[in-house]
Formats: structure tokens, sequence, C-alpha cells
């Protein structure tokens, strides 16, 4: 027998009729045995996910603002569904220790994580398995760091004393106060990667409201295809560049355990998803790119100086000025006599001008241009380093379809180019190099 973790987002511990899609998917198969639950999310459009109405909670505790008809708001829901799957969990007396934590000034961390907390022990007894909370087993440093090498430790000696069992996602505790310290947003899913890692599954199912990654962003192009299989290295290139069906930190610890991932949807299970491995898929004679995705707004500064290949120190430099500036890039494309800097407007935070200046100040650029309203689009595949012509294909695209290019950059390990638009450009832009790839 295999062994796998499947974890179920937001979505899919939505209500009690997500709960049940639940129950069937994992007890259809035995080797679902570690079962990693989010807290619950909108169960129609218009509604609140518990883990805001939380972090609510405790603003409104930490200004002195009435909260409780918030946690009502919680609870209500909780039992609701409690009573719905007619589970034994004690809801209300869950609730008196959250109102008594809460009045006695617990850390947002805390009061964030009781959605996973209430969500797991619901789950754990409605499929009659075993609820083991993860606060003691997912362990940081007071720094925030994930204390890797002890944390599989902990998971891996608890989970052998359990055949089936349901954890929280989302958070775990400061080993050195034992206080609740949750991930970022999205964090179930690093949850679940953490705990195949620590018990070297077969598999780490991510069960969600998708059937798999799409080439393309379903908003921007009409019924995109599904990846059926993508590297690691391609979904890094694409998490990074906005895809956002799995949380990019989730990647790299199944990535350095060799575990797949598969992406899977709770409310079509039948869909086999995306398989996410280590070896890129073998593409076909048709297929050249795995995805399309891209982020708008940055800002590029382009800097042209006489010579500036032979001065040494020059980007350094540039690099220390983004520093001081405390200022993150995004691509550094160059040239001989130029060098163009790609830096997120939300790094920038109105401060262009003073960068600007400092730019012009410590370097003595002969040139100095900024390009603002710029978006970047990466398109991405294993399939594009073996074939002839695909940039040619590309820029084609992008030209029929009267884009304009800004910058162009292909990745060192030739399985990304990126090209910069115009804001106003990007959505014509990935439907041309979609249809002209697809």
């Amino acid at each position: 027998m295999g062994v796998k973790v499947a974890k179920f987002g937001g979505s899919s511990v939505a209500d009690k009729f997500q709960i049940e899609k639940l129950s069937e998917i994992v007890k259809s198969d035995k080797d679902r045995r570690y079962i990693i639950v989010s807290a619950p999310g909108k169960r129609f459009d218009k509604d609140t996910k518990i883990t805001d109405i939380l972090y609510l909670c405790h603003t409104h505790r930490e200004h002195n603002f009435p909260y409780n008809q918030l946690l009502q708001v919680v609870e209500d829901r909780f039992t609701a569904t409690a009573a719905n799957l007619d589970t034994k969990v004690n809801i209300s007396k869950e609730f008196d220790t959250i109102r008594e934590n809460l009045e006695n000034g617990c850390t947002p961390d805390y009061i964030a994580s009781r959605g996973e907390y209430l969500s797991a022990l619901l789950t754990a007894d409605f499929l009659g398995y075993d609820f083991v909370d993860t606060q003691e087993l997912i362990l940081f440093a007071d720094n925030g760091k994930l204390l890797e090498e002890e944390t599989n430790k902990a998971i891996k000696e608890c989970l052998a004393k359990h055949e089936y069992a349901v954890l929280p996602g989302f958070y775990g505790s400061y080993k050195s106060s034992g206080n609740v310290k949750t991930f970022s947003r999205g964090g179930s899913d690093i949850t679940g990667s953490v705990v195949a890692r620590a018990i070297g599954a077969d598999v780490y199912e991510n069960w969600t409201d998708v059937s798999g990654f799409l080439m393309a962003d379903p908003h921007v192009v009409d019924n995109p295809r599904r990846i059926d299989r993508i590297s690691y290295k391609e979904l890094r290139e694409l998490s990074y560049m906005g895809a956002s069906v799995l949380h990019e930190d989730a990647i790299y610890p199944v990535r350095v355990a060799n575990i797949p991932i598969n992406i899977r949807n709770t409310n079509f299970p039948q869909d086999y998803g995306t398989m996410i491995t280590a070896e890129p898929e073998d593409m076909g004679d048709g297929d050249v790119i795995t995805g399309i995705a891209g982020k708008k707004d940055f800002t590029v500064i382009a800097l042209y100086k006489h010579m500036m290949s032979t001065e040494r120190g020059f980007v350094r430099r540039i690099l220390a000025i983004l520093e001081d500036f405390d200022c993150n890039f995004e691509h550094i494309p160059s040239g001989i006599d130029t060098v163009s800097v790609v830096i997120s407007n939300s790094s920038i935070k109105g401060r262009l001008d003073e960068m600007v200046d400092a730019f012009r100040k410590q370097l003595e650029p002969d040139g100095i241009e900024c390009f603002e309203n710029m978006a970047l689009i990466a398109t991405v595949g294993h399939g594009m380093n073996r074939r002839k012509g695909v940039s040619a294909k590309l820029f084609s695209a992008l030209a029929d379809a009267n884009v304009n290019l800004r910058m162009i950059e292909q990745g060192s390990s030739e399985i990304n180019i990126i090209v910069g638009v115009e804001n106003k450009d990007f959505e014509t832009a990935i439907r041309a190099i979609y249809n002209a790839f697809a």
C-alpha cells in the first residue's frame, strides 16, 4: 500500500456538502491516509472567508471595538456544519476557549489559525480519522524561519502512530515558546507539502476548485487548454509570473524530496487534473509551450553609458542603489552599453523620481529613460529549447496583433521567453501568444 497526502482547500470544506464530497474522495482510495484541511472558504461569490472574519475579530479586540457579533458569525457557521454532519465536536466549548484567549490578548496568528483547527476537528470526526494538531509538529525559529529538520522529525515520529489522520493546515508554533505561528496566506498548501516530505509520501494531492493548471488565465483566454503534466521548473516560472493555483512555497518541500504533486478538483474528482513532476513532459510533435502567465504594473529604468562594459562595478552600484531604497528588482536585461532594471511598481512605492536622481548622481549615465505602466509576460515550456523558430513565431504573433515590444529576455535555462509590453496591451498579447501555440 502506498501513502498519499491529500490537502483540501477552503472551497472543499466550505460547508456540509463540500465535506461530504471530501469524504467520498478520501474513502475511495485507502492510500489517502493523511488529510490536510484549510479553514472554510466562500460558499458563494459574496460570502466571506472564515479566516478573514477571524482576523477582523482580533483587530476589533485590539482596538477595543466590539467583536462578539463577528465571532458569533464564525461560531454559527461551524455549529451549523457540525450539526448537519452529525459530528460529536463540542463547538460551543471550543468557542468558549477562543473567547477567553481573545480577552487575554492572544496573537493574530492564534485567532487566524482557529479556522483550520476547527475545520480539521470536524473533518476528522466525520471521517472517523484521528485528529492530529500541527501546532507541536511544525516548528519555527524565533525569526519565523521554518525549522525543517526538527519539523520533519516531529511529523514523522507522530504520524507513525496514526494510520489515518486529519491535520489542520496553515500553522505550527515557535519552538521556543510554543505559541502559534502561521505561514503566509495560502499556507495550508505548504503544510501539505511539508507533511508529504516528512513521511516520504508517494504523491501529494492538492484538491481545490479547479481541475489543474490551465495554459493561460481563463479570464483572458476563452477555454484555455489544461496542462496535463508540468515540471517543477516550469511551474516555478509560471507561479512567479502570476499563475495562482498553487502557493509558490508549497513547491519546494516536495521538489527536494522528488514527490509528485497532483492538482485535483473536489467538485469533479473524475478529472485527472495536472501532475507536477521533476521531469518535464515529453512534448509531442505539435506541442512547444507549457503555459503563459504574466503580471502588470512594472517600471523599466533604462540606462545608457558609453563603454559601460569596461566600467567595473557598474551593475553592482545599480544594485546598491536599489538596496538603499529597499527595492527589489525583477529582471536586469543588458547590452554592451545599456542596462535596464525592471521593478514592480509596488516595490517603488512612489519614489521613482528619487531613484532616478540617485542613478544620475551615482552612475553618471549618458542617458536614462523610464517606461512606466509596463507588463511582463512569460511563455514557458521545455519544448522551446529544442525547436527552431519559437521566438520568431512568438514575435510574429505579437506583431500581427499590433503589440509593441518594449523588452525581450530569454532565461539561461532556455525554457522561457519574457516580453515586456504596455499594460494596455497585456490581454491582447497573451491571447496572441496562446493562439499562436495552442
